[in-house]
């Protein structure tokens, strides 16, 4: 199964480096110098055809990694096939997906933005133990909606939609164990959710709207 993990943004000097977007909340296994995406890993070209500028740079359609490093918040990515800057430049805005297995395990190998969007947040004190918040009347509405992952160099950001009785704007959630800790991603004709646990303050939450 290949999923969308990251997208090439502006080149970064002369010599073909470029910034990337990651999709994923496990960036330290994907582009990582030491882990598991070190040199040598690949990644497929979305919608790859030939005959176009990105078959001149990458022929194979996929693009190999030849290192990776942090620079402040930004990615930089130096990949084999991207030797100039006028190849980082005609490879800008690219979508890169990776292959993974089947079977793969979120729990153990963390959740890709695809597996997020969508999924209905609701407060864990809202959740009776043991319950299924989704269409359940001792739970209520949810409180918002995810709509992306945010991938950042040392804690990532959920984010969230929040639904109108709650005042409809986007918030920011770190995504980590002790404020998110439960995200079930849905399976076939089984529903997802993600359970919240902010500390006090760290989410300002809209009185909800009377009447909605």
């Amino acid at each position: 199964m290949q999923v969308l993990v990251a997208r090439i943004g502006k080149p970064h000097g002369i010599r073909g480096e470029v910034t990337v977007q990651l999709f994923t909340d496990i960036p330290e296994e994907r582009f990582a110098p030491e882990e598991r995406f070190s040199r040598g890993e690949v990644l497929h070209i979305d919608g790859f055809t030939h005959g176009t500028v990105a078959a001149t740079v990458a022929p194979a359609g996929a693009l190999t990694v030849a290192s990776a490093r942090w620079n402040k918040k930004i990615l930089v990515v130096r990949f084999e096939e991207i030797t100039t800057r006028n190849h980082a430049e005609d490879l800008r805005n690219t979508l890169l997906m990776f292959e993974v297995p089947e079977d793969v395990n979120s729990e153990e190998e963390g959740f890709y933005e695809h597996q997020l969007l969508e999924l209905p947040v609701f407060l864990l004190e809202d959740v009776p133990d043991g319950e299924i918040p989704n269409d359940n009347p001792a739970v209520g509405e949810p409180l918002g909606t995810v709509i992306g992952l945010q991938t950042m160099p040392v804690q990532d950001l959920l984010l969230v939609k929040l639904s109108p009785a709650y005042g409809g704007q986007e918030i920011m959630v770190p995504f980590v164990d002790e404020i998110v800790p439960e995200v079930v991603p849905a399976e076939g004709d089984e529903s997802g959710f993600v359970l919240l646990s902010p500390p006090e303050g760290l989410i300002e939450l809209s009185t909800p709207l009377k009447g909605k």
